[in-house]
């Protein structure tokens, strides 16, 4: 059986399914080495929620894995310098795998592997970086000479959708070097148990005076500005739309206090605090639409979670996942980013298209389902079978 290590910073939500999956499918042995060490599990304070987060689902079951030594003077996964691990290559080479799978460049440990391995053993690499924000001037071309200097030392990446491949095809990566691994979650845990899962929205709505025929539109997530929640409020509130449409909005943030303040007064906005992965699935039922405005974001894995859930979605057109996911007045809609007159017509479109709305629900459940942990562990096992 061949073997693969996987080079990634720390444990996520939306990876330790996949490593599960692998393990579970039995057709690679894998070993998932991570670098920012084992105080990466603990508890960690997020400055995009402005709290302390602990997730409360289980990350570390079902596979092989190894905390490596971070040497670092500040640890962490916000700066190049912030992973070091100085025996990462002895461990990789003791674990004697056929090819290495690394996750993202950016920290010295993950390009040290890069460099090293280069020519040396096969290497796969997994990025979701897009050019959707790219502007033409000096720094990026400086950038673009450095980007195509590291990803010639990827022999395959695997790409998660249109605008992460036409990323890497900037950095010189040819046709044969990308294989399509979606952007995915852990379906599962977000579309089984629908009856309990939307009892417990049922609930919650009630706490919030919110009856049953009322249309709900959602964002859950960070209150920071690159979200740019505030253009929702705003749109929202010009959309004069009447009592029976609400905006719920979840989540914690540098900018909650100031938009609460905001809009305390609006009786059809209603806020939420931030939600632990195990209450999402019912968080995304709350509404018929979830709603993404940020001014950028490489994919947006909210938008994959709301589909699994049946809730079409609204996205601007810098989040990278809406050129694949969302297919206007069939999924949902694409508004222009950053443009209000945009998003205020995506939501009275989506209002307008209640009558259609279950075709819509089904339509974004049929979607999503292609963009799957199998599919993703199917696509790093051929990707291994061809070496």
């Amino acid at each position: 059986m061949k073997k693969l290590a996987i080079i990634t910073s720390h444990p996520i939500q939306y990876n330790a399914p996949l490593f599960q999956l692998l393990t579970e499918r039995g057709n690679l042995d894998i070993k998932v080495f991570y670098t920012w060490g084992k105080k990466s599990i603990e508890e960690k304070y997020d400055p995009g929620f402005g709290k302390t987060i602990k997730w409360d689902i289980p990350l570390l079951d079902g596979y092989n894995y190894e905390f490596l030594e971070n040497v670092s003077k500040k640890p962490g996964s916000s700066h190049f310098s912030g992973i070091i691990n100085p025996e990462i290559v002895s461990k990789i080479k003791e674990y004697n795998p056929s090819a290495i799978l690394v996750y993202g460049w950016s920290f010295k440990s993950h390009l040290k592997v890069l460099k090293y391995f280069h020519n040396k053993l096969p290497i796969l690499f997994r990025g979701d970086s897009t050019l959707l924000n790219d502007k033409p001037n000096f720094k990026q071309k400086l950038r673009q000479v450095f980007l195509t200097w590291v990803y010639s030392k990827v022999d395959y990446a695997l790409y998660v959708g249109k605008n992460n491949k036409d990323y890497y095809k900037k950095f010189r990566l040819k046709e044969e070097q990308l294989f399509f691994a979606p952007h995915c979650v852990d379906a599962k845990r977000f579309n089984n148990e629908d009856t309990v899962h939307q009892a417990k929205a049922q609930n919650i709505l009630a706490d919030l005076n919110i009856t049953a025929n009322q249309f709900v539109f959602l964002y859950a997530g960070k209150l920071e500005p690159i979200k740019n929640v505030s253009l929702l409020l705003k749109a929202f509130e010009t959309a004069s739309f009447n009592n029976d449409v609400k905006l719920i909005i979840v989540g914690n943030g540098p900018l909650e206090k100031e938009l609460k303040e905001q809009y305390q007064n609006n009786k059809n906005i209603h806020f939420l605090p931030f939600q632990n992965q195990q209450a999402m699935p019912a968080i995304y039922r709350l509404a018929n639409y979830y709603v993404l405005p940020s001014k950028s974001e490489t994919w947006g894995l909210a938008v994959n979670e709301s589909m699994a859930c049946g809730r079409p979605a609204i996205a601007s057109s810098k989040v990278g996942c809406a050129v694949d996911l969302i297919e206007n007045g069939e999924t949902g809609f694409v508004f222009e980013s950053e443009n209000e007159e945009s998003l205020k017509q995506a939501l009275l479109l989506a209002f307008e298209s209640k009558r259609n709305y279950q075709t819509l629900s089904n339509n974004a459940v049929n979607k999503i389902a292609t963009y799957s942990l199998e599919n993703v562990a199917i696509a790093i096992e051929k990707t291994i079978s061809n070496l």
